[in-house]
């Protein structure tokens, strides 16, 4: 001990002092602690020094503070020094600075409220805490509600969730999150969906059951007891409840700032609803029982809204409209008694005023007399042995009545509400476990202390007793199992304070005692207490200044109790004759609600027992004395009744304890208060769980994390091969006392201190090293800048000293060459200079004497204009003067007159008084006076009459004296400006004569003038000059500008190239998009039909099996649109199975249900597929239109006519040559009279004249016989009638595919008609002169027709020149106007004008060639296409040519070109046969029974894919629609089913994916589309389908594919998410680099690398075995690729969000272990060569997170950097990192809560999703591109081992 106060006692050591303020100040030691002093000198942390004096009694040091690095830890017990000032520090610095609200203490799970909604309760948090061990994450309610889950399922042993804390403190939140997580884990097994009843019950009790305080704006007013119930698969069957002590009395009484339950209110709030008109409901302010709190209304809560939950609630829960209209209409009857007012009538008696509003308004609702109920507030029946009697009331005895009844009608009600949501919670399934959730008040203390707040400290007291037994039996357990040698620990037992509450004569004894005595009260019972346990108990006492309360020592704290009120609390009691009266209602619901009037009634409506009993003076009868004595227990008996049930249920399950803290009383958010955390704290027992771990060994670690740690505390000879041995020899030489540690079986267990201790020896021992390489590396660093300076100083010397003697010499040479330089530059300046001063003068003089002569002139005219403004300004300033005078005059008489109007109204006001005063006089005059004004206003009317004609005849008036005087106006004006302009003539003569003097002065100046204009022309001349020159810079320019133009045009196609390429991405994006959605929907589909399927079995098999019956295969039901595809005998059979299924084993409801929402489903997947196909083939169509029209346009026309061009083309060279050849003769024989008849040359043109003829003739028999046969083809194929007899010389037309076929028909005919050759002399006998007559015809207009068409083609281009011409001369003339107009602009602005002009007419061109070039390229495409289908159905026929297709004249005519005819396959043509009763064999051992690796491994791949299209292509052979039919839907059927009994194992999975891919691909391949031949060889298109269309079954084979793939992905997420966090977080890839920090009891998997561990190495291998895997399977590459991309999104969101989970993970040398381990993922993709297709940008978000655990967090511009760095990254994963980082050493600096702020202000304005974790359950979108096979179907072989032997090759 010396040694350890000498050691830690130290200068700088900091410890904890108590302070009044804050509880504990830290400070640090100024000088050591020697034993023995009375003082320690400290300094605060605010820098004052301050003298601690230290008890002389006890000499207690002061606590220690632990050290930064443990600051902020998970679990408290991790703390090396265990005291209540490192738990306050510890619970604040995780509030106020991590903002983290959970924290473990042990067993006990610590909740701080934080005032504010946080978003870590979502269902990504719940998916991240499934299946984690406790200590394996952050402190979360989430994780104590998996722990209760998990022991439950592995011990078999019922569980419970105690949550408890003050009022305000957040346990219903916790309750409530608590369940959320079981219901969201669990589900239900049946179709009541129990887990949403059970979170439905919430909304309801909170409404009746909670209300607001001060402290508390939700607070619960009693305690419940909620038990979930499973099965034996662990999923929530069904529930019950139960409740204790209600506190009834806040329905008759609310303090101020508090409001009665929340139902009142928001009936109040709801009652303008139509539905509520009858309950005569109003504002709350209108009632006593909601208006006394004076805070009707809670901040941010829509008390209507509210209601709307409420009510929703009760229709989940079962319970009706009518009864929740019943229930409102019993709460409104409350609100109604409470306002019922009660008035004296003397002293002992009271009475209610006839017809009140409020109690009759009462008894409507409730269905009971007026009189009655009036008549039993004021009166009571009393009974005695021998008669009985009534007695009236005083008012305030009424008023308590009245209030009593209110509170047990609300509390009957209460007990209504939960006996049905229990009855809504009971399923018929058998409960197997259970999970109870107790969420129960916590220890109160208040001013004044009653009944309720007794009753709350006695249950807290019995809580306590168990948390503090079940804490000293985990410990004893801990130490057993170690085999350490057991102390016995002191704890602090409150049995004592039990005994003295529930033991024979204790406080509740004494009570129910003195309720039974006739006279007995409250004083009288405080004096039995004063007489019996004041002497005898300690833990009683009584106050000093008072004889009516108690004070009792809890554990918590001392509570001083008002005994005033404890014997009525206690009693209950309502008048029977009131109960009576409800009991006769005409309101069924009210009368259900006092049915048991027989049985004990509960103050909360609870039988069991929450308290209280109604006493009903009633003589009990002889039957019914058991059920008597039932009746007479008391509130507190009852209670505590209730309490031992609890405590049995508690003691038989495994507790979970959460322990709720309210950081402040006025509800701030994340404000602690240091009091009042430390009074709770004390309360809950935290501290004492601190004090009893303390007292032992707090501290564990294994021997691996101990040597880990400090290992630099060891020397190499310490270090041995047994790690046990190894770290028993290293403390006992670190630590001398053995008692402050003890070696476990695998763990070391530390004493309180020790652990600081050996961290103050580690962290010395690292300074001390870090000292020494900083010494080194500073010496080496300095060293080494010396000799660097040292070299570049003598380098620059030496550069520097020849640098300035060169420039020394440099300079006196250009000295001398400036001065001589300067004397003659001078010289020329200066003569230039006196040139131009003495040119310069002149003109200046020039201009300066014009000027004077022109401001002369204009002097001289402005005086004379001046004189004129003066002239007219005068006169009409008179005018204004004259003006104002006639105005002031009206003014004045306007004045007068009104002056004596006022002096005549005055004397006729005075006349009208005295006229009254006589008509008071004399009243006899009334009558006359009347008759007098009726006379008056009579006259008064004709007045107005003539008023109106008078006004009438003003306005005419007033319109023609305005327009006279308008007139006059116009003659005065005229007569004025005739005078002025007699003055003006006079004026303008004097000014003619000094004009004329100034025109000879203007003349001499113009002689002048045009000698200047002259030397101006000749400099413009110059100036002119100079401008051509700068024209041809210009055209430079303009050239320039040219190119740049053409540079900014390929800008220009790049940009719209990138705005395509941007386009593109966006529909892929929004292509995904449609994708994704989808898939969900598929995924979901399959949900509904497992389930569908699920509870179809249950039913079943819920029923004993008749004889007969036949149960239905579950994937019969699997996909609603394979029922398009059955026959209607089979829809019709599987509709009776289903049927007979349905009526035996399911409800009618639910499987309506089901039905309809499979319906919906199948409805928006129909939708969905439509527009996914829509997406997909948008681009297809794309490509496919222009081929289309123009195969509409053309057809065999186009064919027709290209042949006929090349033979019109082949005739034409023919003639030319003959033509040619005639010339030669003519011209040679001109001479010699060679045109004469009989002539050589003669005959030569006569025969050429026949040959031309003939052929002429041969043609048109041609085109007759081609044109005839192709019109009976076409009328043969619109009949579909086929020609019996074929023709001898002709082919059949419709079978000519292409242009080679044609042409060779053509070429047949040809040669035959040319074997019959023609004789001219037998032409007339055999009558053909009429055909050949006909030919020409046609050969004339054909010719006709040609020519025509040449001509149009011709004048077409001749108005396209001349178009193109008229724009060429408009453009010539704009090109004049432009010119013109610049040729009168300055110089500068006509080269602006100019180039301007250029830019427009070349951008326009620009574009102009833009467009030309986009349709040349489409024509380019187009023609491409076309030639591709010509070159392609060319080579088809070519290769298709045979022997037998030769015609005659090829034979006689043209060479015979050898053939190579391939030779068919005569035995396999790829297809095989089965029959119809071994289909179900074909799928058994092909798809059933077959084994996925020996397939892999000995047959190539896809086989089974092969095999079954092969099938299929045979039953499309033969034309069997019913066999192609249930051929694929039993192959579909089938994959589903060995996919649901092995859907769990990888390789199947991936095997049946590559074959369902593969048959896909096999009937795209084959499907006959142009889209997917052209990737086949000929022999391959000779093997498409001919009879059926299966794009709909290829949809649902693709639909199918999606669903292994998402069940592919499943089951990989399923075999990596065990190895992900331990292989990526956990696991030290780089030994070493990060310490192990100290762990509490809840520990945590350690990160050494222990056998069964994952680490990275296993990842990879994984990795590794699916590629390898799926590889083997022959599952395409693009598929692949997309499965690896999948791969890596699940580990990156796997391993951020448990590093967002873990405080201890979040550090520097986790974010290297992290970014290395990354590293090594990339080199996997690169050796598999998949690094460019997104996996690695799935990975972005966790590096970025490593990154920012690793980068500098201080400053402004760290911020900024950290801002641009994490974009991959949300805002509140950033802020969540940031505040959970943590320095794993004392080096290490935290990040302070100001740099965080920074952070969130600078991401303000980023707009993204507030959820914090990624979705680890996203799956990106699958596309399947088509992967067309070279394998050719005839060449497959099917080997024996797959037992298919009866199956045949056709």
């Amino acid at each position: 001990m010396n040694r350890e106060l000498e050691y830690m006692f130290v200068k700088r050591a900091r410890v904890w002092i108590p302070d009044a303020e804050e509880v504990w100040k830290s400070a640090e030691l100024n000088k050591d602690y020697k034993n023995g002093d009375a003082s320690l000198q400290l300094m605060l942390e605010d820098g004052t020094n301050i003298e601690h004096k230290l008890d002389p009694k006890t000499k207690n040091l002061p606590y220690l503070r632990n050290p930064d690095i443990l600051v902020g830890e998970n679990d408290l017990t991790a703390l090396s020094y265990l005291h209540e000032p490192a738990v306050l520090h510890n619970l604040k610095v995780r509030f106020m600075d991590s903002k983290l609200i959970y924290t473990y203490c042990g067993i006990v799970l610590v909740a701080i409220n934080p005032y504010e909604t946080l978003g870590i309760y979502g269902s990504d948090i719940i998916n991240a805490y499934s299946g984690q061990n406790m200590g394996d994450m952050d402190p979360h309610i989430f994780a104590v509600a998996e722990e209760a889950y998990k022991q439950m399922a592995r011990d078999e042993r019922n569980q419970s969730i105690i949550v408890s804390g003050e009022s305000g403190a957040g346990k219903t939140v916790s309750a409530k999150y608590a369940m959320r997580y079981f219901a969201t884990v669990s589900g239900s097994t049946s179709e009541a969906n129990v887990e949403q009843k059970v979170l439905a019950s919430n909304p309801i009790m909170e409404a009746i059951g909670n209300a607001k305080t001060t402290r508390n704006d939700n607070s619960s007013r009693f305690g419940k007891y909620i038990e979930i119930g499973f099965d034996t698969r662990y999923r929530i069957i069904g529930a019950n409840m139960r409740t204790y002590l209600l506190e009834k009395s806040r329905v008759v009484f609310q303090a101020d700032e508090e409001r009665n339950y929340h139902i009142f209110y928001q009936l109040c709030a709801s009652s303008h609803l139509p539905e509520f008109k009858m309950l005569k409901l109003s504002s709350a302010n209108d009632f006593l029982y909601t208006r006394q709190g004076r805070s009707p209304v809670i901040d941010g809560v829509d008390d209507t809204k509210e209601l709307s939950s409420t009510r929703k609630a009760f229709t989940l829960l079962g319970i009706n409209e009518s009864n929740q209209m019943g229930l409102f209409q019993v709460l409104a009857a409350i609100l109604h008694l409470g306002n019922v007012e009660i008035k004296d009538r003397d002293s002992d008696s009271s009475i209610i005023p006839p017809n009140n509003g409020h109690l009759t308004a009462f008894c409507d609702l409730v269905g009971v007399t007026y009189q009655d109920m009036s008549q039993w507030l004021c009166h009571r029946k009393l009974k005695t042995a021998t008669e009985t009697y009534i007695k009236t009331l005083p008012r305030l005895q009424a008023t308590n009545a009245r209030d009593a009844l209110s509170k047990h009608i609300y509390a009957k009600l209460f007990n209504w509400i939960v006996e049905h949501v229990n009855k809504a919670l009971i399923t018929n399934f058998k409960q197997h476990s259970f999970i109870g959730v107790l969420d129960i008040y916590g220890f109160e203390t208040f001013e004044i202390n009653s009944f309720e707040q007794f009753c709350i400290n006695y249950a807290n007291e019995k809580l306590q007793q168990q948390f503090n037994m079940h804490v000293f039996k985990l410990e004893q357990e801990e130490y057993m199992k170690e085999q350490i040698p057991w102390t016995l620990i002191d704890f602090y037992d409150n049995q004592p304070c039990i005994n003295l509450i529930e033991a024979k004569m204790g406080i509740l004894d004494l009570l129910d005692e003195e309720c039974k005595m006739p006279k007995g009260s409250d004083d009288s019972w405080a004096q039995k207490l004063y007489n019996t346990h004041l002497k005898t108990c300690s833990l009683f006492e009584k106050p000093r200044m008072s004889n009516r309360a108690f004070i009792i020592q809890h554990f918590a704290d001392k509570v001083e109790y008002q005994c005033e009120g404890f014997l009525e609390k206690n009693k209950d009691t309502v008048n029977e004759e009131q109960i009576n009266v409800l009991k006769a209602s005409k309101f069924p619901l009210l009368v259900e609600l006092f049915h048991d009037g027989e049985k004990a009634i509960s103050p909360t409506g609870q039988v069991p027992g929450t308290g209280g009993r109604t006493r009903l003076s009633i003589k009990p009868e002889k039957g019914r004395e058991k059920s008597s004595k039932e009746h007479k227990k008391t509130v507190g008996c009852q209670f505590r009744n209730s309490l031992q049930m609890l405590m049995e249920t508690l003691n038989a399950t495994t507790p979970h304890y959460v322990r709720c803290i309210k950081p402040n009383d006025f509800k701030l958010a994340f404000s602690f208060d240091p009091k009042r955390a430390v009074q709770q704290l004390r309360a809950c027992g935290v501290l004492e769980t601190i004090r009893i771990s303390a007292a032992g060994f707090p501290s564990r670690w294994t021997y691996q994390e101990f040597f880990s740690r400090y290992r630099v505390l060891m020397k190499q000879k310490d270090v041995l091969p047994d790690r046990r041995l190894t770290c028993r020899n290293v403390l006992e030489h670190l630590v001398q006392d053995q008692d402050k540690y003890q070696f476990g079986k695998t763990k070391i267990f530390f004493r309180a201190g020790q652990v600081a201790y050996l961290e103050k020896l580690r962290a010395e021992k690292l300074r001390a090293a870090c000292i020494r390489i900083q010494k080194t590396i500073r010496c080496w660093l300095a060293r080494k800048k010396y000799l660097r300076k040292r070299s570049a100083a003598i380098t620059i010397q030496r550069f520097t000293r020849g640098h300035q003697a060169r420039r020394l010499a440099k300079f006196m040479r250009r000295t001398q060459a400036a001065t001589t330089i300067q004397k003659y530059q001078r010289m020329c300046v200066e003569k230039k200079r006196y040139r131009q001063k003495q040119a310069a003068a002149l003109v200046m003089q020039t201009i300066l004497r014009a000027y004077m002569a022109r401001q002369k002139y204009r002097a001289l005219l402005r005086e004379s204009k001046v004189v004129i403004i003066q002239k007219r300004v005068r006169g009409w300033l008179a005018r204004c003067w004259y003006k104002r005078c006639l105005v002031s005059l009206v003014y004045l008489q306007c004045c007068f007159r009104r002056m004596k109007a006022r002096r005549e109204l005055k004397k006729l006001k005075i006349e009208a008084r005295s006229v009254e005063h006589f008509k008071k006089l004399n009243k006899g005059m009334e009558n006359k006076i009347m008759q007098l004004q009726r006379k008056l206003d009579e006259q008064n009317k004709e007045n107005r009459l003539v008023n109106e004609r008078l006004a009438g005849l003003e306005n005419t008036y007033t319109t023609e004296s305005e327009r006279m005087r308008g007139e006059l106006s116009r003659l005065r004006g005229a007569e004025e400006d005739a005078k002025n302009k007699g003055h003006q003539v006079t004026s303008l003569l004097e000014e003619l004569e000094k004009l004329r003097k100034e025109l000879s002065s203007t003349q001499k100046e113009k002689k002048t003038i045009e000698d200047w204009a002259q030397n101006y022309r000749s400099e413009m001349e110059k100036m002119v000059s100079e401008l051509k020159d700068q024209n041809g810079s210009l055209k430079k320019e303009k050239d320039d500008l040219n190119r740049l133009i053409q540079e900014q045009s390929q800008q220009m196609t790049e940009k719209m190239a990138r705005a395509i390429l941007e386009e593109t991405q966006q529909l892929k994006t929004d292509l995904n998009e449609e994708r994704s959605r989808y898939q969900n929907l598929l995924t979901e589909h399959l949900r509904l039909e497992e389930k569908y399927d699920d509870l179809k079995e249950e039913m079943v098999s819920s029923n004993v099996p008749k004889a007969g019956h036949r149960r239905r295969d579950s994937t019969h039901s699997s996909n609603g649109s394979e029922y398009t595809y059955n026959s209607e005998y089979a829809e019709l059979e599987d509709g009776s199975r289903a049927a007979e299924d349905v009526t035996r084993g399911m409800d009618t409801s639910l499987t309506l249900k089901l039905q309809k929402r499979l319906t919906e489903l199948e409805q928006e997947k129909q939708s969905l597929r439509n527009e996914l196909e829509n997406k997909e083939d948008q681009f297809q169509r794309a490509r496919a239109r222009d081929d289309v029209e123009f195969k509409k346009a053309r057809g065999a026309e186009l064919e027709y006519e290209s042949l006929k061009r090349q033979e019109l083309e082949s005739e034409n060279k023919k003639l030319r040559h003959d033509l040619k050849e005639i010339r030669q003769s003519l011209v040679g024989n001109a001479a010699t009279g060679a045109g004469a008849p009989g002539s050589p040359a003669y005959k030569v043109v006569l025969e050429q004249l026949n040959a031309s003829c003939e052929e002429l003739e041969v043609r048109k028999e041609e085109v007759l016989i081609l044109r005839s046969q192709l019109v009976s083809q076409k009328e043969a194929m619109h009949h579909k009638e086929t020609m019996t007899e074929p023709s001898v010389y002709v082919e059949d037309v419709s079978k000519l595919k292409d242009a080679g076929e044609l042409k060779q028909a053509y070429v047949g005919l040809k040669d035959t008609n040319r074997s019959a050759a023609p004789d001219f002399h037998k032409l007339n006998e055999d009558g053909e002169l009429w055909l050949v007559n006909q030919g020409l015809k046609e050969t004339i207009r054909l010719l006709e027709h040609q020519l025509q068409t040449q001509r149009r083609g011709y004048d077409s281009e001749v108005e396209s020149l001349r178009g193109e011409l008229q724009n060429v001369k408009e453009e010539n003339n704009r090109q004049q106007q432009l010119l013109a107009q610049n040729l009168q602009l300055p110089p500068e602005a006509r080269i602006e004008a100019s180039l301007q002009h250029e830019i427009t007419r070349l951008t326009n061109e620009n574009l102009d060639l833009m467009e030309q070039l986009e349709k040349q390229d489409r024509t380019i495409r187009k023609l491409k296409k076309q030639l591709k289908v010509y070159s392609k159905r060319i080579g088809e026929m070519g290769a298709g040519q045979t022997e037998g297709q030769t015609s005659p004249g090829q034979m006689v005519d043209e060479p015979i070109h050898p053939v190579n005819i391939p030779r068919r396959e005569k035995d396999f043509q790829g297809m095989l046969e089965y029959n119809k009763e071994d289909e179900l064999k074909l799928v058994k051992n092909l798809i059933l029974e077959l084994k996925p690796r020996g397939v892999a491994v000995n047959l190539i791949p896809g086989l089974p894919a092969y095999i079954l299209f092969m099938c299929l292509r045979h039953a499309d052979y033969v034309n069997d629609d019913q066999k192609v039919r249930t051929l694929l839907t039993s192959t579909i059927n089938s994959i589903k089913k060995i996919l649901k009994k092995r859907g769990d194992d990888f390789e199947t999975v991936s095997f049946w994916l590559s074959n369902t891919c593969r048959f896909l691909h096999c009937l795209k391949q084959y499907s006959g589309d142009e889209a997917f031949m052209k990737h086949n060889s000929p022999r391959q298109n000779e093997h498409c389908l001919s009879n059926f269309d299966l794009a709909e079954y290829r949809q649902v084979i693709s639909d199918l594919a999606i669903q292994i793939y998402q069940q592919l992905i499943k089951c990989m997420e399923n075999i990596l998410q065990p190895m992900i966090v331990s292989g990526m977080l956990e696991h030290e890839t780089i030994q070493g680099v990060s310490g192990v920090k100290p762990t509490g009891l809840r520990k945590r998997t350690s990160s050494i690398a222990d056998e069964g561990t994952y680490t990275l190495d296993s990842i990879l291998r994984q990795l590794s075995a699916f590629h390898s895997t799926m590889c083997q399977h022959g599952t395409d590459p693009e598929l692949i690729k997309q499965v690896v991309k999948q791969q890596f999104y699940i580990i990156g969101a796997v391993t951020l969000n448990n590093l967002l989970l873990r405080k201890d993970m979040c550090s520097w040398s986790k974010g290297m272990q992290i970014r290395y381990n990354v590293s090594q993922l990339e080199e996997w993709l690169r050796d598999k060569g998949l690094m460019t297709f997104g996996a690695k940008e799935t990975l972005e978000p966790l590096i970025q997170a490593a990154q920012l655990l690793q980068v500098k967090k201080k400053t402004d511009e760290d911020a900024d950097a950290i801002c641009s760095m994490c974009l991959g990254l949300t805002t509140a994963q950033i802020v969540k990192v940031l505040n959970l980082y943590t320095p794993v050493n004392e080096f290490e600096e935290r990040v302070s809560v100001s740099f965080i702020r920074t952070i969130q202000t600078r991401l303000r304005d980023r707009c993204e999703s507030p959820q914090l974790l990624m979705d680890t359950k996203m799956i990106y979108p699958v596309t399947f591109p088509f992967s067309p096979s070279s394998l050719a179907l005839e060449t497959i072989q099917i080997p024996s081992s797959l037992n298919l032997a009866f199956l045949t090759r056709v």
